[in-house]
Formats: C-alpha cells, sequence, structure tokens
C-alpha cells in the first residue's frame, strides 16, 4: 500500500495561559492576525486560530490546562489525499478521529509515543460527499 501524500503542514498547537495576551504578543513580534473565518472555533476549549501577513503559518492557541499539553502537529492535504490517509492509516490499525469541523475534516491519531498527530483538509465539500459512501 502506497505512503498517501501531505500538501505540507497545516498549523502547530501552541498551548497559552491568556490567548488575548498572546495573540498581542504574535501580533505585535511577528506580525499575526485573527483567522477571523475560524473564529467559531474559539468556544470552550476550542483554539483561536492566527497566522502570518502570507496567511501561509497558522498557529492554533489553546488555553493551558492542569492537563500537559502534548506536542501536535496538523498536516495539510487535499480532500483526496485526506481520504486516502483515512484508509491507509485504518489499514495499520490506528485509532483515528475523524472530525467535522463545519469548514474543515480532521483526522486525529496517535504516534507510538503518544504523540497527537492531526491531518486536516480544506476542501471540506469534496470529502463531505464521499466520506458519506465509506
Amino acid at each position: 500500500m502506497n505512503t498517501p501524500k501531505l500538501k505540507g503542514i497545516d498549523h502547530f498547537h501552541l498551548y497559552v495561559d491568556d490567548k488575548q495576551q498572546a495573540v498581542d504578543w504574535y501580533q505585535k513580534m511577528l506580525g499575526f492576525r485573527v483567522v477571523d473565518s475560524m473564529l467559531m472555533w474559539n468556544e470552550g476549549n476550542g483554539p483561536l486560530t492566527i497566522e502570518d501577513t502570507s496567511g501561509k503559518i497558522h498557529l492554533a492557541l489553546f488555553k493551558r490546562t492542569d492537563q500537559a499539553p502534548c506536542t501536535s502537529i496538523a498536516f495539510a492535504a487535499t480532500g483526496k489525499e485526506f481520504l486516502n490517509w483515512q484508509e491507509y492509516l485504518t489499514h495499520y490499525d490506528l485509532n483515528l478521529r475523524i472530525a467535522d469541523h463545519q469548514i474543515t475534516w480532521s483526522m486525529y491519531f496517535k504516534d507510538p509515543f503518544e504523540n497527537m498527530h492531526e491531518i486536516t483538509t480544506s476542501e471540506y465539500n469534496y470529502v463531505a460527499e464521499r466520506i458519506k459512501n465509506r
């Protein structure tokens, strides 16, 4: 079975004591700004997503809690490759959690060292139309 392709890194998860303080720092120091189209996720334990001026680097800011944060890298994939990754990782019996984020799809899994990883696609409609038939 061939390994599906990734497009690159989509975002990193960062754990902070105060999301607004983090936004202010990343804005002042690195020029990051809040991604308005993803503000709906900034509720409860959800992330506040910020991006650099090019829109290519994304950071998902999570409020630090009593639990220790885990390393998490979110890889980007096309809609087609997202579905290929689902099949590929299922073939190797990885415990996948698929999440419909309303504007993106993500799958979450752990490596053997308990690091959480994510493969995500912004080709929402492509996956939504096909995932029901799996």
